[in-house]
């Protein structure tokens, strides 16, 4: 057996009197860094334990977004947070850099002959209509394809549902004869903490989301409606290009905004109170999965990393990719000592 240790750059923990890394150099340092057979980089993410969830009161909620009018939403929005519980993922994977492309869903569709729900079924999916400067949906006329709004290659794909999702991931898993699928919500949380516990990869305010989000209202400061309604943006920026932004500390881009991501579980609102410690996926049926991080037309308040959100599987939203996570590459192991803390390969 061959072992190579390698300095892990990724991870706050380093070296004593060493400065902490930063997410810029946490990402371009990051040797272990694979790129797939349709060009997708995926970064190694080391098993460990967190603190998922939320503390945070409705006192809390209202200092920090007073204008949010977030009281008569507490019950409904974030009691779905509590408790903050320990996870361990015992688990080491690697997680897509970037929300999946439409660039590479186009390279699936056109290996597999694939047609998305919208498109499949007639109903189509949500989409822009600049005759009206409104979404709608759902429509014949939307689908990945056409959601209305210009994108390039490197924008995220929207508009495709779990199933189109879980379809790509089985796809990519059998072209390379390897494992790919959506994360559980824990390993999602876990990765966009990427060691941290605050509201956000980058700290509390959100005053600094614009950094590493496209959201709406960057500062937190004006009332909003109910997130899950469409709203457009004054500036016309609906999705941005993949990694235009800054990443995590684990070299992750737009864990924040840009899109939802879809995550493997089915939704339960009262999952964390009976969690296991040890790598928890969800209840084991439900009517909803989980979607997380936000989009281009979220508000701060719910792009908070512990901030959990669901959709039908069949949903397909203006707002909606999903990103990948691979599971059988090199083990790879955080390893501690008198060096600083290195990933070890087997």
């Amino acid at each position: 057996m061959r072992i190579r240790t390698i300095l892990w750059v990724l991870l706050l923990a380093a070296v004593p009197c060493a400065p902490a890394a930063t997410a810029e150099n946490a990402a371009a340092g990051n040797s272990r860094e694979v790129t797939n057979s349709i060009g997708m980089k995926l970064v190694p993410v080391p098993a460990g334990e967190f603190m998922m969830g939320s503390t945070e009161s409705l006192d809390d909620m209202l200092k920090t977004f007073p204008a949010y009018k977030v009281e008569a939403k507490t019950d409904y929005l974030f009691q779905d947070e509590h408790p903050r519980h320990r996870v361990r993922i015992t688990r080491p994977f690697y997680f897509g850099r970037y929300a999946v492309t439409v660039g590479q869903f186009k390279k699936f569709t056109g290996d597999a002959g694939y047609k998305t729900e919208a498109e499949r079924d007639g109903e189509g999916g949500w989409g822009y209509n600049p005759q009206t400067g409104k979404c709608e949906g759902r429509d014949p006329r939307y689908n990945w394809r056409n959601p209305g709004f210009a994108q390039t290659d490197e924008h995220p794909v929207v508009d495709v549902t779990w199933n189109d999702a879980v379809a790509f991931c089985r796809w990519l898993g059998r072209k390379e004869g390897k494992t790919y699928r959506l994360p559980t919500e824990a390993e999602w949380e876990y990765a966009c903490r990427a060691g941290t516990s605050a509201r956000y990869a980058n700290g509390d305010d959100p005053g600094g989301l614009a950094r590493v989000a496209n959201v709406q209202d960057a500062k937190g400061q004006n009332e909003f409606p109910h997130v899950q309604e469409i709203m457009m943006p004054k500036d016309g920026k609906f999705t941005i290009p993949v990694g235009s932004l800054a990443p995590n500390k684990l070299g992750l881009y737009d864990m924040h905004g840009n899109v939802w991501q879809w995550c493997g579980d089915w939704y339960g609102k009262d999952y964390y109170a009976a969690s296991p410690v040890d790598d928890p996926a969800g209840p084991e049926s439900g009517t909803r999965r989980v979607r997380r991080g936000g989009a281009w037309n979220s508000f701060p308040l719910y792009v908070r990393a512990s901030f959990r959100n669901w959709n039908s599987p069949v949903s397909r939203c203006v707002n909606l990719g999903f990103r990948v996570l691979l599971t059988d590459l090199p083990v790879v192991e955080l390893q501690h000592g008198a060096a600083g803390t290195v990933i070890q390969e087997r």
